[in-house]
């Protein structure tokens, strides 16, 4: 069986959120800054295993704008620069299906570096 594929998303600026409609009738909402820690780019990801790259500061980050790559994904402008990850449809349903336990994780790597997020 093929990968779901998305039939909707939806960009809301005022919430900083991205609506996204899968075929098997998954709807997943993450926020700009969830996507935006969890970019698949190497910026953020490295090049390896270990080498992640801890985003900080981005509790106020929204997406500018969404362009579509070929059928597979779409690649998000955000409005702090970064725009150089490319969400495969297949990415965006594993960080819409394991989102709870990736921001969980997020939050303790921050604590543990030493940093906080800002209040919303």
């Amino acid at each position: 069986m093929s990968s779901p594929k998305p039939v909707e998303i939806k960009l809301h600026q005022k919430s900083r959120t991205l609506e996204i409609s899968f075929d098997d009738g998954k709807t997943f909402t993450m926020t700009a800054e969830y996507l935006r820690c969890f970019s698949p780019s190497a910026e953020v990801q490295g090049h390896g295993p270990g080498e992640e790259v801890l985003q900080v500061g981005k509790e106020n980050v929204n997406i500018e704008k969404i362009e579509q790559v070929g059928q597979y994904a779409i690649a998000l402008h955000f409005d702090d620069g970064h725009n150089t990850g490319i969400y495969s449809w297949d990415t965006l349903y594993k960080l819409g299906s394991n989102m709870e336990q990736n921001w969980s994780n997020y939050l303790k790597r921050l604590e543990e570096a030493g940093h906080k997020r800002q209040a919303d």
